[in-house]
C-alpha cells in the first residue's frame, strides 16, 4: 500500500503509517531497528531496493531522507515536506517512508527524522554516497548507534579511509571493510590449518579500491609482518599470498567469484568468494549493533603507516619510526591510491608475541 502526503509533517506522517497497517490487517509492529539512509535522488532507487532485500532478514522501518534545499533563493527559504509512506508487500518485511526536505528544511532534517523512529529499537544511518566528513557529528548521525559509510562510492575512495580514521567514533563502520568479510575468513581458516611463522603478505586488487588497501593495513596489523600492495585490473581484490616457511598460502580470485586456495603439502581447492550485492553487505552490517573494534584498528593503523609516493612500493615503518617521525595525512592517501606497477599499502608493523594463526583468527 502506498500514501503520499504532500506538505506534510512527521505527525500527519505518523498517523498515515498507522493508518496503512490497519487497512492491510497488521497492525502489530514487529519491526527491530530504524534504518535512515540519507542519499539523493539519483542514488535512492538503488539504496532503497538494497534496504528492502536486507529487510527480509531484519524488519526495519527504513526512513530515506532526501535533501532537496533549491537552487534560487527563493527556493531556499521555503520549508515543505513530502512524503511517500509504503507499507505491505511494496516494503518488503517492514515499512518505508521517503521523505522529501524542501528548501531550508533540508538543513534539519534531524527534527523530522526523530518522531518516525521507531520506540525502543536501535537506529542505523546510512550514507550510499559521499557521506559526512565526521559521521558520529553528523545531526542525524548522532541518533544512531550505527554509521555505515562507503568510502568506495568517494571521489578519492583511499583519502576517505584516512578521513574515517581521524574521525572515528565507537558505531562508525564502512561497506569497504564488510567487503573484505570472506577474505579475511578464507585467510584466518587457512592458518588455522597451517600453523607456521608469517615472513611476509603481499595483496593485489584494483587501483582506488579501498578494499584492497584495508585488508592489506588488516593483515600488516595482524600479523605484524611487512605487507607489498599491488595493482591489479581487478574486479575488486584478485589476490593475497602469505609467505610461510616451507612456500605460500595463495588465495587468488581472478574472476571477481570463484577463489582458489593454494597451500603447501595440500590440494588446491576451489572457495565461493563472489563479490557480494550491496544488501548482503547491509544485512551483514545490521547484524552486529556493537562498535567494531578490529575495523577501528585496522583503518587507524593505516592513517599511521601509510606511506611513500605514487608509483613506488612503499614500507611501513616500525612503531618506533612511527612515532618519532609523524605521518603525514596528506602523504598517506596518495600512496595508496595512485596508479602504477605497485603502490599504496605496503605495511611493517614490530614483532608480535604469539602465532601469527592467533592474531588473524581473532580478527572475525
Amino acid at each position: 500500500m502506498k500514501i503520499d502526503l504532500t506538505d506534510t509533517t512527521s505527525a500527519k506522517i505518523n498517523t498515515g503509517l498507522i493508518q496503512a497497517r490497519r487497512a492491510i490487517g497488521t497492525p502489530a509492529v514487529g519491526m527491530v531497528l530504524t534504518l535512515v539512509i540519507v542519499t539523493d535522488e539519483g542514488s535512492a532507487y538503488d539504496a532503497l531496493k538494497a534496504a528492502t532485500e536486507a529487510s527480509k532478514e531484519h524488519p526495519s522501518r527504513i526512513l530515506v531522507v532526501i535533501k532537496r534545499p533549491g537552487r534560487s533563493p527563493r527556493d531556499r527559504a521555503l520549508a515543505r515536506l513530502d512524503a511517500e509512506v509504503l507499507v505491505g508487500s511494496e516494503a518488503g518485511t517492514g515499512e518505508t517512508v521517503v521523505l522529501r526536505l524542501h528548501g531550508e528544511l533540508a538543513n534539519h532534517a534531524e527534527s523530522v527524522v526523530l518522531p518516525l523512529l521507531l520506540p525502543d529499537a536501535p537506529v542505523v544511518v546510512w550514507w550510499p554516497e559521499d557521506g559526512p566528513d565526521n559521521p558520529s557529528a553528523d545531526p542525524l548521525g548522532r541518533l544512531g548507534q550505527r554509521r555505515i559509510t562507503d568510502a568506495a562510492a568517494s571521489e578519492d575512495p583511499v583519502a576517505a579511509l584516512g578521513l574515517r580514521a581521524d574521525t572515528y567514533a565507537p558505531g562508525d563502520t564502512d561497506l569497504a571493510w564488510t567487503r573484505i568479510t570472506g577474505w579475511r575468513s578464507m585467510l584466518a581458516a587457512a592458518l588455522d590449518q597451517k600453523h607456521t611463522a608469517i615472513s611476509k603478505a603481499v595483496v593485489e586488487g584494483e587501483a582506488y579500491n579501498p578494499s584492497t588497501e584495508l585488508l592489506a593495513l588488516w593483515l600488516a596489523d595482524r600479523l605484524g609482518v611487512p605487507v607489498e600492495r599491488k595493482v591489479s585490473a581487478g574486479p575488486g581484490i584478485t589476490g593475497a599470498r602469505l609467505t610461510v616457511e616451507d612456500g605460500d598460502i595463495c588465495l587468488d580470485r581472478p574472476d571477481g567469484s570463484l577463489a582458489e586456495l593454494a597451500m603447501p603439502g595440500q590440494p588446491d581447492r576451489h572457495v565461493a568468494l563472489k563479490r557480494r550485492e550491496t544488501s548482503e553487505l547491509i544485512a551483514e552490517e545490521l547484524r552486529r549493533l556493537d562498535p567494531d573494534d578490529i575495523y577501528r584498528s585496522t583503518v587507524q593503523f593505516g592513517i599511521k603507516h601509510l606511506v611513500g609516493q605514487p608509483g613506488e612500493e612503499s614500507v611501513t615503518p616500525s612503531p618506533a619510526a612511527s612515532r618519532a617521525t609523524p605521518s603525514s595525512k596528506k602523504a598517506a592517501p596518495a600512496a595508496a591510491s595512485k596508479g602504477g606497477g605497485k603502490n599504496g599499502a605496503s605495511g611493517k608493523a614490530a614483532d608480535a608475541s604469539g602465532s601469527a594463526a592467533d592474531k588473524a583468527k581473532s580478527a572475525d
